[in-house]
């Protein structure tokens, strides 16, 4: 996906690509892994790119909508996002450093399939997340004692 693409996709939806939406957007394409929006607010201003906060929430909210972005992980008061360009995908995340670890499962996804067809409910999307702690903490609090 590249900024013309998604030009096109707001052009469809009578939206503008303004100059502070693409910016945002280039920003976007640019950050490999997840992000919060506090944190691409300050990339933004750190590389001198002029964009308010409502405008970077009020752009993640349409690229939301046009699934260009996920939604992946609430956490304490944070929200994390990733640029919907991969497969579908599910999380683990530590919480002691805030490492996100993606996996797929392919046995997870019949089993989520089965229960759905079971229940006779059409699925639209779903994720999943799994907390804990990972394996370098886990050393870390072995060492501690």
């Amino acid at each position: 996906m590249n900024t013309e693409q998604i030009e096109i996709l707001l052009k469809e939806k009578n939206l503008k690509l303004t100059k502070q939406r693409k910016n945002i957007i280039n920003k976007l394409l640019e950050i490999k892994g997840h992000f919060e929006i506090e944190e691409l607010a300050y990339k933004l201003k750190n590389k001198g790119i002029k964009a308010s906060r409502a405008t970077v929430y009020r752009t993640l909210s349409i690229l939301k909508e046009l699934g260009l972005i996920n939604e992946v992980i609430k956490h304490g008061n944070k929200t994390y996002y990733e640029v919907n360009l991969k497969e579908h995908h599910d999380h683990l995340v530590c919480l002691s450093c805030g490492k996100i670890i993606e996996f797929h499962d392919e046995k997870i996804e019949k089993i989520q399939n089965k229960v759905c067809k079971k229940f006779k409910f059409k699925p639209y999307y779903h994720r999943l997340e799994i907390f804990g702690i990972c394996n370098e903490c886990q050393k870390k609090l072995k060492k501690r004692g």
